[in-house]
């Protein structure tokens, strides 16, 4: 089937879907191009299919291409921030990394390697996990372009600033733990969103204050409003480089079952949606939507949440991009 694609300001869009069935046609992201069918990209999407670092229910390993087949309903321009992400900028999906399933340090060692070689030509990089082990070598290599340690948004039902797991330094409760350890976060803008649920002790919370997380609850969500949040998450981080990392478990298990550790009591998928787009404007340096579990998924619910998610993450990053001049 040939393929017929929009193409607006010179950037390689979607299929059209008035011209082939969205059901029909390439299974990327948003039915996006291929990283090798355009000659630069602004963007680029891709998938980590790795799950060794779960704890609980494992799975996310297939969340990457269950949100691309989850995103075919995805179109070109985005009402609710005034932008068309794919004409703006050139916006490709560029595939999964091979990592070792068997070998979680070699795995992260490739994460950030390859992410590194992504953006060495100045693109961004959205990806979709994946576990949230593969946090901590995003954001080494964000770091390591941007020159300085960076601000984060942590979304998550969970602090996963842990220190071990059966003696493991690196699963998907430590990351945060371990990138404040390296110096790679800049500890007076680094924030959780969303978190609820039982702790280990209180120790967690008092460990998590030491290395410089503020903590907006999901029950602050609820009883502040999404515009009180919003100011303050954006007074913290303020102008610097900002990585945002989405566990997809920040949703109420209604919003979003399929996921390895529900916790119940999680926002809505609107109150997320509102709060990214209240963080337009930020230099967002990078960004992550990680722990789709596919087998515990129905009817598409959480893989259409979190293809939404990435949308506006995109969104965000390809308004940010063109209003600079950052595009090719």
């Amino acid at each position: 089937m040939k393929e017929v694609r929009i193409e607006e300001n010179g950037h390689l869009g979607p299929i059209n879907a008035a011209v082939i069935p969205r059901y029909a046609g390439a299974g990327t992201y948003a039915r996006l191009p291929r990283l090798d069918q355009v000659e630069n990209a602004d963007i680029k999407i891709i998938g980590v299919p790795f799950d060794t670092g779960v704890s609980y229910r494992p799975g996310a390993r297939f969340g990457a291409n269950h949100v691309r087949e989850s995103s075919r309903l995805i179109r070109p321009y985005n009402p609710a921030t005034d932008t068309s992400p794919f004409a703006q900028s050139q916006v490709v999906d560029a595939g999964d990394l091979a990592v070792n399933p068997f070998n979680i340090n070699e795995a992260i060692e490739t994460i950030q390697d390859e992410a590194l070689e992504l953006t060495a030509d100045g693109s961004s990089l959205v990806t979709i996990g994946g576990d949230h082990t593969i946090a901590l070598p995003l954001l080494r290599a964000a770091s390591q372009r941007a020159g300085a340690p960076v601000a984060m948004l942590h979304f998550d039902a969970h602090l996963d600033t842990w220190d071990t797991y059966f003696g493991a330094e690196y699963t998907h409760g430590t990351p945060f733990r371990r990138a404040v350890e390296e110096g790679i976060l800049d500890t007076e803008a680094i924030c959780h969103v969303g978190t609820r649920g039982p702790l280990y002790g209180k120790k967690d919370l008092e460990d998590d204050k030491r290395f410089g997380f503020g903590i907006v609850t999901s029950s602050d969500v609820y009883y502040q409003g999404v515009r009180e949040i919003v100011d303050k998450l954006r007074d913290r981080i303020g102008k610097r480089p900002l990585y945002i990392s989405v566990d997809i478990d920040v949703l109420d298990p209604a919003h979003a079952p399929g996921t390895g550790t529900p916790e119940a009591g999680g926002i809505t998928s609107r109150e997320l949606l509102e709060i990214l787009r209240g963080l337009r404007g930020l230099n967002i340096v990078g960004a992550d939507i990680v722990e789709v579990s596919p087998a515990y998924d129905h009817a598409e619910l959480t893989g259409v949440a979190a293809s939404h998610v990435t949308y506006d993450l995109i969104s965000l990053i390809s308004d940010f991009r063109s209003n600079k001049g950052l595009n090719k």
